[in-house]
């Protein structure tokens, strides 16, 4: 009896402890862990906009996770990975490849055309989803890849926007192009120049440079010489600015005119009083007129400590995309929320957000917008092409 007495009591001991130790394994399979990668340039001259667009990405993630999102019945717990492409092609495949080895579900990113364009075909290849918030060569959704799509407008659309004004509302005679010969800034100068001529206006002069160019002397002389007097800048912000300041130096009476990626703080600052008169077409319409606008922009620089620079917008929408899409799919594996993601349409912070059936942004907007006493100022903002 005395021997059976003490059995009994271990036993029970030795269950009960089993029984406890189950419990953390329990409670993890009520969790389920979502991986969002996140790729763009982290360090270099687009750093900036690579860590806006990554805090709008973070952003969506975090109030993710604070509604408990459930995804399969489980509650899902996204976080990133993100990688520093430095806006170099062959660096941006190499970031693609570690977040396929890395297991993401997902792929927000990459800013730059030239990054984007050659880092999908990774992810098409490895079947993962990408959507872009910042890159806008048509390229990236003309080739029909089922794994790619993009909350922002395109080159076509946003330069071709440019275009026609200059032609119908600016009544620019005779229309002159530099650009920076990267996939971005061609891009939106290829799109431009067609629907310059589209709109029976005529190109008098093109001139290039490349993305590291600071003076540009020569090809602001030339078009003086051609007697310019709307000139279109295919590039980003600081060599926008650059231009805007030598024009003023070499007494260029002409329009300066920007596309994507210039109408930032940066270029005010930048081109000084070289500023004033000058336009910018950018993606989507002005945040503050969106809805959602201004409740964004609080909350972001409440979490940040720093305002939006440009395209965080677009990311925040770009990850509540893949988030809507897995939890209405009750799946992270994109064989099950892919179709799911075609066809998802909710109001983002830029708009409404839907894909057509290339995986583009439908309905897309963009914005002319002009500095006016050391400020920009929308203009007008027009849907569609």
């Amino acid at each position: 009896m005395h021997l059976r007495t003490r059995i009994k009591p271990l036993a029970w001991i030795i269950a009960c402890a089993a029984a406890l130790g189950a419990l953390p394994l329990s409670a993890a399979a009520e969790n389920i862990d979502v991986k969002v990668g996140f790729a763009a340039p982290l360090t270099g001259a687009n750093a900036g906009y690579g860590k806006d667009l990554q805090n709008g990405v973070q952003l969506a993630l975090d109030e993710a996770n604070a509604k408990k999102i459930q995804i399969g019945g489980k509650t899902a717990n996204f976080t990133i990975q993100a990688e520093d492409d430095q806006a170099d092609p062959r660096v941006g495949v190499q970031a693609a490849q570690k977040l396929v080895d890395g297991g993401v579900a997902v792929v927000v990113g990459h800013f730059n055309s030239g990054t984007t364009i050659p880092a999908s075909q990774v992810y098409q290849n490895a079947g993962i989803p990408v959507i872009d918030p910042a890159a806008t060569n048509p390229t990236i959704t003309e080739r029909g890849f089922d794994n790619v799509f993009t909350v922002i407008s395109s080159d076509a659309q946003n330069a071709g926007n440019a275009g026609t004004y200059a032609v119908k509302v600016t009544k620019a005679k005779k229309i002159a192009i530099i650009d920076d010969r990267t996939a971005f800034g061609q891009g939106e100068a290829d799109e431009f120049e067609k629907a310059v001529k589209a709109a029976g206006g005529s190109i008098v002069a093109r001139q290039y440079s490349d993305n590291q160019t600071v003076d540009f002397s020569a090809q602001l002389t030339a078009l003086k010489g051609a007697g310019a007097d709307l000139i279109f800048f295919g590039g980003l912000d600081r060599q926008a600015a650059a231009v805007a300041k030598r024009m003023k130096q070499l007494s260029v009476n002409a329009q300066l005119v920007g596309g994507g990626g210039v109408m930032d703080a940066d270029f005010l600052k930048l081109a000084g009083d070289t500023a004033e008169g000058v336009m910018a077409w950018e993606y989507g319409s002005p945040l503050e007129k969106m809805p959602q606008g201004k409740a964004f922009a609080d909350k972001f620089q409440k979490r940040f400590g720093v305002a939006i620079l440009s395209y965080a917008p677009f990311g925040y929408d770009a990850a509540w995309a893949a988030i809507n899409a897995m939890e209405k799919a009750g799946s992270i594996d994109p064989k099950v929320y892919r179709p799911v993601l075609k066809a998802i349409s909710f109001p983002g912070i830029t708009g409404t957000i839907a894909f057509d059936d290339k995986g583009a942004l439908k309905n897309a907007s963009s914005t002319m917008y002009q500095v006016k006493s050391g400020a920009w100022v929308p203009i007008v903002t027009k849907s569609g092409t």
